[in-house]
């Protein structure tokens, strides 16, 4: 699975990588992005916590 942040709804709030910093960051317009890696399994609930916890559903975990 991996993650994908569409950048058109992020609005920066910051969550994301405060639940998952593993895979989210924020980029250099205070957006988030995610690694484009596979999400390892002992992190996957947090990278789906942080789909679920974005106000404006600007992620994707698949």
């Amino acid at each position: 699975m991996k993650a994908v942040v569409d950048k058109d709804l992020c609005i920066g709030c910051g969550l994301c990588p405060s639940i998952c910093e593993d895979i989210f960051s924020m980029d250099d317009d205070d957006l988030a992005i995610a690694k484009d890696i596979e999400i390892p399994e002992d992190i996957l609930d947090d990278a789906k916590e942080a789909e679920s916890s974005c106000p404006t559903d600007a992620i994707t975990v698949e």
